[in-house]
């Protein structure tokens, strides 16, 4: 993961960054696997797929030892899902995405998680599909297996251009609806900055397994004292100017933003959505292989 005080995270391509992320993905992967798997097909057991080379981070107890002496190399034994867990991106490329009040912006966040996630699934021999918005949904990676898929799914998240002001998020959500045949683990990443999206993720919940990440900056429950400052709308382009030195107004800032955070995750509840919350200032990583194996212990 990146660290707080790192640089922009745009600023580095994820080519650079890929074998850091590969490396961090280890524990994303293994809490996805615990997690994902049982909540989608519990009960279904796995089965012996063969062996590859041991990587850092593999855990030491599935080291093949017959291979292992035979080769003069560590091997680990990998095994597969009796079903396999299909898992499909939707990842927001919104302007307000964009938009710069910390260390990182919540589209560094969204970039970063998203590539997590889909090492993971790689990592996890799962196929990995994806569809990112900004004011119309873009292209769709129907899910397949393998590095190049994931490598697709990455250049075009990377490589996208800013363009007018809105957020199709509903749109989005229905045309995964599409894409996705059999049961699949969908990952929505977004800062949630939209309306009228809720029956459309509701609706996909009828079919999958569904977790919204929701990325936050410090800009949204908190605000320096700077005075009478302006402050402008990236989806709309609007402007207002706000009193960030009353203290007042700074508190109703932050009761506001806290409310507005407990309703969408009180919302995706009762939609029957895993709700997950990351900051822009805190390790994606970290927290994403937390919230999976979080999810595998309640599977149990």
């Amino acid at each position: 993961a990146v660290k707080k005080n790192a640089p922009n995270a745009q600023l580095v391509s994820l080519a650079e960054r890929a074998r850091g992320l590969r490396l961090t993905s280890v524990k994303v992967s293994e809490g996805m696997r615990t997690g994902s798997f049982r909540s989608c097909f519990r009960g279904q057991g796995i089965e012996f797929d063969g062996v590859r080379e041991y990587e850092r981070g593999d855990d030491v107890r599935s080291i093949d030892r017959n291979v292992t002496a035979r080769s003069g190399r560590p091997f680990v034994r990998i095994y597969r899902e009796e079903r396999e867990l299909t898992v499909f991106l939707v990842v927001d490329d919104s302007r307000s995405m964009r938009s710069l009040s910390g260390s990182f912006s919540r589209r560094d966040k969204a970039l970063e998680a998203a590539a997590l996630l889909a090492f993971a699934a790689e990592r996890n021999a799962s196929p990995v599909g994806s569809v990112v918005f900004d004011s119309s949904p873009g292209r769709a990676f129907p899910p397949r297996a393998g590095r190049d898929r994931v490598l697709a799914i990455l250049s075009d998240l990377e490589h996208r251009e800013s363009r007018e002001g809105g957020t199709a998020l509903s749109g989005a959500l229905a045309g995964a609806s599409r894409v996705l045949g059999n049961r699949a683990l969908v990952i929505v990443i977004s800062d949630f900055r939209s309306t009228g999206y809720e029956t459309a993720l509701g609706m996909l919940t009828r079919r999958h397994d569904v977790v919204a990440c929701r990325v936050v900056s410090p800009a949204d429950l908190s605000l320096p004292d700077v005075g009478y400052a302006p402050f402008r709308d990236p989806e709309t382009g609007a402007r207002e100017s706000f009193p960030t030195g009353s203290p007042v107004f700074r508190a109703r800032w932050e009761k506001e933003g806290r409310e507005a955070i407990h309703h969408w995750e009180r919302e995706c509840l009762r939609r029957g959505v895993s709700p997950l919350v990351i900051s822009t200032e805190e390790d994606t990583g970290a927290e994403l292989a937390r919230f999976f194996s979080a999810r595998g212990e309640r599977a149990f």
